[in-house]
């Protein structure tokens, strides 16, 4: 009994040392590599708004063991690949393809965006420059043009109708009564960024609108190489306290004032007066 103790012994450090002795399974190399299959230094796609552009990512695998990756993309477009999860055998470089779908709205330009490969805890990120083709228009709209006549508040809606990005507008309101101007509020630029087609509704504040008057408001956007666009809107104020002290007539007379002033013709009145004045005695 005594005899097999050093026997025995042996044989649980050998079965102890086994685990240690078995191969490790291979690593994926650190120095794989993920690039344009193109060869180039950055993915290149170019195309209309509205198309689908296909290009491929080459992941290259040097080291002994099989490297799984994970891909995504983020920019301008939507990218879509073959798989988002790809596994690359040892010493071996594998092309995924993956497509860009340029929606239609797409302004005309350079667009960029990224492809990222994530593998082993490691991230690699390769440019993607997407060019859109197609004229490019600047064009900007101001539509539904209102006055809240409670508050005097300015409600309107700006319209991006061209084919390009604009960036900052600007804006100025004026607003004229019966008997002068009331507001008139220079060009200031607004924090703002309208993509083709894309509609942005906004207000204007006026503190101190009239109690009794009827205005008309107009609103004039501007941005750098589109032409100005302005929309006008009217409103009749008439508050309670306004009207009890007699300014209705006041209102009307004027109005009625303004009317006759715009109706008569100058000319036609000097007119009449030179020929009278030829026909009478020296």
């Amino acid at each position: 009994m005594t005899a097999r103790r050093p026997a025995l012994l042996a044989a649980a450090l050998a079965a102890l040392a086994l685990p240690a002795l078995a191969p490790a399974p291979a690593l994926a190399a650190p120095g794989w590599t993920a690039a344009p299959a193109a060869g180039r230094p950055y993915a290149y796609l170019e195309g209309p708004a509205g198309s689908v552009l296909e290009d491929a990512l080459s992941v290259t695998n040097p080291g002994p063991g099989p490297l799984t990756v994970t891909l995504t993309a983020t920019g301008p477009a939507a990218v879509s690949f073959a798989a988002r999860t790809v596994t690359v055998p040892a010493r071996t470089r594998a092309d995924v393809p993956f497509a860009v779908t340029v929606a239609a709205d797409t302004p005309p330009g350079e667009h960029r965006g990224t492809v990222r490969a994530a593998a082993g805890g490691r991230r690699t990120e390769v440019a993607l420059r997407l060019k859109v083709s197609g004229a490019r228009l600047a064009a900007l709209a101001v539509e539904d043009a209102r006055v809240d006549r409670a508050t005097g508040t300015l409600r309107y809606t700006l319209v991006n109708r061209g084919s390009t990005v604009l960036e900052a507008p600007r804006l100025a309101v004026r607003a004229d009564g019966l008997l002068g101007t009331l507001l008139d509020r220079p060009a200031r630029t607004l924090p703002l960024t309208l993509r083709p087609g894309e509609r942005a509704d906004r207000t204007e504040s006026w503190p101190d609108p009239p109690a009794l008057d009827s205005v008309t408001v107009r609103l004039t956007a501007t941005v750098p190489g589109a032409a100005p666009a302005t929309a006008a809107t009217g409103a009749v104020f008439a508050s309670a306290p306004a009207l009890a002290g007699g300014g209705a007539l006041l209102l009307a007379a004027a109005a009625a004032g303004v009317r006759a002033a715009r109706r008569r013709d100058p000319g036609r009145r000097r007119a009449r007066i030179r020929v009278r004045t030829k026909g009478a005695p020296a």
